[in-house]
């Protein structure tokens, strides 16, 4: 998924929620005091490319190869978790992670060492809006007052559902002061809008240990994800206005212009140099090795290994003590996988 038409409020809330006294990339705990939580949707992979996360881990989770640290290679695509970059792992259930974030602020604002430090920023559409959980975690966040900032994207569609059929009210910021929580709505293709904008909801999460509500408005221009065709439900024309009257890179690009910050040479440099290393990563991704096969059981319960993935761990021992050399199929497929699953067979 892409966020193409939306990297201003993305990029924008995350220049704005980085402390100016800290590294945008967290090695110890010393500076994690002061550094929001991040708890995303799918379309906030930039945040996390802010903070320090590398192209190779990237791929790495899309591939979900043995470098993968977000999931160990259990993950759908794009649902990035970095405990380093202080990025909650992305669920794909729609608005879970909303009333996540009010626990999670609430948490914060309980420990002395992040009391007015820490805020936590929740992301999510205009879609997930229309979940229970959307309003239980404003509920939460309200009654139990929390430093959390939600983020809510609001580009128009959700999936195929236009915003025009899925609210008919004055879109998500209405919602907010029923809650008794402040808001803002913000133009959202205008990054310096949005620095602006999130710099004061953070200012007011800690001063007054309470949520604000920010919605920021911009348009979907991709499609929803690759198997998706968003011109079956809207017009071509209508996405190609888009991009050409209100597309926030090409809005800050000419405002850099027209201060003399940036030129055309510049930008055509920056593009062959940023699609460089992005075709590098993937290669270099495409060639390794999945995690072992081994990982399949772990990370699931706390404590001692229940009885149950102990047995399931068994039957797979089995089956490749059975199957593993002899049937092709199989024989390929663990060539695949980082040992060939010698981890569950033993040494040799």
């Amino acid at each position: 998924m892409t966020a193409h038409g939306e990297e201003a409020t993305i990029i924008g809330s995350a220049a704005a929620l980085e402390n100016d006294d800290e590294s945008a990339i967290l090695l110890n705990p010393m500076q994690d005091a002061s550094q929001p939580k991040w708890l995303g949707q799918y379309r906030e992979m930039g945040v996390l490319l802010w903070r320090g996360f590398s192209l190779d881990k990237v791929m790495a989770q899309c591939f979900g190869n043995q470098e993968d640290t977000s999931g160990k290679g259990r993950q759908m695509p794009v649902h990035f978790g970095s405990p380093e970059h202080h990025f909650h792992t992305i669920s794909s259930p729609l608005a879970t992670q909303i009333p996540q974030a009010a626990g999670v602020a609430y948490a914060l604002k309980r420990t002395p060492s992040r009391k007015s430090k820490s805020i936590a920023a929740c992301y999510f559409g205009e879609g997930a809006a229309s979940e229970g959980d959307f309003h239980a975690g404003l509920m939460l966040a309200s009654t139990i007052p929390s430093p959390t900032l939600f983020i809510a994207r609001n580009n128009g569609f959700a999936i195929s559902t236009p915003s025009t059929e899925q609210y008919n009210g004055d879109g998500i910021a209405s919602r907010g002061p029923g809650y008794g929580i402040d808001t803002v709505r913000v133009d959202g293709n205008d990054i310096l809008a949005v620095i602006s904008a999130v710099r004061e909801a953070r200012r007011r999460c800690l001063e007054q240990g309470r949520a604000v509500l920010l919605e920021a408005m911009s348009y979907r221009v991709g499609h929803h994800s690759t198997s998706d065709d968003s011109f079956a439900y809207r017009a071509r024309a209508e996405v190609e206005d888009r991009k050409r009257i209100d597309n926030p890179i090409t809005r800050f690009r000419l405002f850099m212009e027209s201060r003399g910050w940036w030129n055309a040479d510049a930008e055509t440099e920056l593009k062959a140099r940023l699609r460089d290393d992005v075709m590098k990563a993937f290669k270099r991704a495409e060639g390794l090795k999945r995690c072992e096969l081994g990982e399949l059981f772990t990370d699931v319960y706390g404590g001692p290994e229940p009885w149950n993935i102990r047995e399931q761990r068994e039957e797979l021992t089995g089956l490749l003590k059975k199957y593993g050399s002899i049937w092709e199929p199989w024989r390929n497929e663990l060539g695949k996988f980082k040992n060939k699953g010698q981890d569950l067979l033993g040494p040799k």
